[in-house]
């Protein structure tokens, strides 16, 4: 595996899928409504051109997969067998296949203003569908097509390679957990889940290290950080947007492993047949000739524009229907409480001194999101954008991205995976995160705004 045994085109086919997906992913441009970066500027795009039909589009999207989970979950495991991606597409749990149900008819609900106007007025169901579903269409049709520029190249390897040396000291957890948490950041946070989980299962993370990096490095993703600060109208702060959650992230990261609940699980494996992994780097390596070299291996696996293509349209699918169902139905049932109950005040009340002594505008109606975040990443937002003070919302964004355990997704997928954490540890690791980030992120939005 010698550097010097490639061709030039070995090192081409590295180097420029990744810098294309660098460029379109991380590199801030400037715009008219000032920094993004080009993914951005491509959703924002396809969003004027279709702006009278995305409603409708959205609408037919949450039906159809409802439909399809429908099917597939009365025909049984072997409904879509020919098809592996469809098969875990729509057969999923009684849970989840009665929320994307909920989520189809809320959606025609809203779409014909069916029903009561709880359900499809300008604070509720229209505000989904004519608002926040139309930024996940198209962010999620830039991200998801390009995002096997950044992970099916080298990138990663690289990356978790050069990481070996600093997330032992720092995180007390493998380098290859780096990959984890960069295939989250770039992806998905269930991403990270499944890798650890399968990591964990394969013996190579103990029950400390798979619940650690379950809950602490599958994080949430560019794709829905660009949904996330768009829907509170600070798409053109994306880039310190993103630099704060990283900053807060990250103390988060070297805090959590050292306290209690995680500080508590045991170094042990899933069973006595698991040998962990060696991360020592051969001898005629150092640490960045190896990390290339992995680079090279991967990216020569990449051998047609097709299976490029075919997976950036099985991760645009993905998106669409596995996300657009649960932010519909939660979104709705969460909206229509916060509009006609007082529940999410009087679990916001304990925050208003503490937001009110960081000096956060309108603390009252911040405080009201800080919770929901819990039921799903993308409620505090949806909540804030009609919050008049930037920075608040700037706030608010950067905490919902920050917190990292929504049960939507993350953390119903790491209930129902073999990573050792339970509810409640959950509900303590949101609550801790949640104290953690929320005076980083204030006290770097002073500094910006």
């Amino acid at each position: 595996m010698r550097i010097n045994n490639y061709t030039a085109m070995d090192h081409l086919k590295f180097i420029i899928p990744s810098l294309l997906g660098i460029f379109l992913f991380m590199t801030p441009i400037q715009t008219g409504d000032g920094l993004t970066i080009p993914i951005a500027v491509l959703a924002n795009w396809i969003q004027d051109i279709l702006a009278g039909q995305l409603s409708a589009i959205m609408m037919i999207i949450i039906v159809l997969t409802a439909v399809m989970t429908m099917i597939a979950r009365f025909i049984g495991p072997n409904a879509f067998a020919r098809t592996p991606f469809f098969q875990s597409l729509f057969y999923t749990s009684w849970f989840w296949t009665i929320t994307r149900v909920l989520a189809g008819l809320f959606a025609i609900m809203v779409f014909f203003q069916l029903g009561p106007e709880a359900v499809h007025g300008p604070d509720t169901g229209q505000m989904l569908l004519d608002d926040l579903l139309h930024v996940l269409f198209a962010v999620f049709l830039f991200a998801g097509l390009f995002l096997p520029l950044l992970m099916n190249f080298g990138l990663l390897e690289l990356f978790g390679t050069l990481m070996t040396k600093v997330m032992r000291p720092l995180f007390k957890l493998p380098g290859r957990a780096s990959i984890d948490s960069l295939a989250s950041w770039i992806g998905d946070g269930t991403i990270g889940v499944l890798l650890s989980s399968k990591q964990y299962e394969a013996g190579y993370y103990t029950k400390r290290e798979a619940a650690v990096i379950g809950t602490t490095f599958s994080v949430v993703s560019i794709t829905f950080s660009l949904v996330i600060i768009a829907e509170v109208g600070l798409e053109h702060m994306f880039v310190p947007f993103y630099l704060t959650v990283l900053a807060a992230g990250g103390v988060a990261a070297f805090i959590m492993p050292r306290i209690p609940p995680l500080s508590k699980k045991t170094n042990t494996y899933i069973d006595d047949n698991a040998q962990g992994i060696a991360e020592e780097i051969p001898k005629e390596y150092n640490v960045l000739t190896f990390g290339y070299s992995k680079a090279l291996e991967r990216s020569k696996k990449e051998t047609s524009v097709n299976r490029f293509f075919k997976e950036g349209g099985k991760n645009i699918l993905d998106m669409w229907m596995g996300v657009a169902p649960i932010v519909m139905a939660f979104g709705l049932v969460a909206l229509i409480v916060a509009e006609n109950t007082p529940l999410f005040q009087w679990l916001g009340l304990p925050f208003v001194p503490l937001l009110e002594l960081m000096q956060v505008p309108e603390a009252a109606a911040a405080s009201e999101t800080i919770l929901i975040g819990f039921a799903d990443m993308f409620l505090p937002a949806i909540f804030a954008s009609s919050i008049e003070a930037e920075i608040t919302r700037f706030i608010i964004a950067a905490l919902s991205v920050s917190q990292l355990i929504y049960m939507s997704e993350v953390g119903g997928l790491l209930l129902g995976s073999k990573v050792p954490v339970s509810f409640k540890d959950l509900v303590v690791i949101f609550l801790l995160r949640t104290i953690i980030t929320l005076p980083i992120i204030t006290l770097i939005a002073h500094m910006i705004f």
